[in-house]
């Protein structure tokens, strides 16, 4: 059982980072398997989600002194836009940090742009705990009704 917590967890911390993973799939398995809390599920989800999003942000912190090399895999243009739309749109387009593709470079860039972190943290948590909320109610109302 521990496993299954485990194993959210990291999905969970690892689909919020800028890795090609999936975590929604294991909150649901998890829920259909009925063995496992639901409130637990909920939460271990939500911590690991936004823990990987504190390290975009925190990565983002630190990107402006390797911005200049080589190596660098963001251009100095795409840099500068990703600015422009947080600057237009501000701390409140963290509330879509929980959609697929653009949420977790929108965390990298509110540390890029000096976020303040417990602003971060407050707007990053009411979005990724809402979205996992919503998708364990969807799930275990379809079991219900099954």
């Amino acid at each position: 059982m521990l496993a299954g917590y485990l194993g959210l967890f990291f999905a969970a911390f690892g689909a919020a980072t800028l890795l090609p993973m999936q975590s929604e799939a294991v909150l649901v398995g998890l829920l259909i398997s009925g063995h496992y809390s639901l409130w637990l599920l909920l939460t271990l989800a939500t911590a690991g989600n936004v823990l990987g999003s504190v390290v975009n942000w925190w990565l983002g912190r630190s990107v402006d002194r390797f911005k200049d090399r080589r190596w660098f895999a963001v251009s100095p243009r795409h840099l500068e836009k990703a600015r422009t739309h947080y600057q237009r749109w501000g701390h409140w387009s963290l509330l879509l940090s929980w959609v697929p593709i653009i949420g977790d470079p929108l965390t990298l860039v509110a540390g890029v742009m000096r976020e303040p972190f417990w602003r971060f943290l407050l707007i990053v948590s009411v979005a990724k705990g809402t979205r996992y909320a919503v998708l364990v109610v969807l799930t275990v109302s379809q079991l219900t009704t099954t």
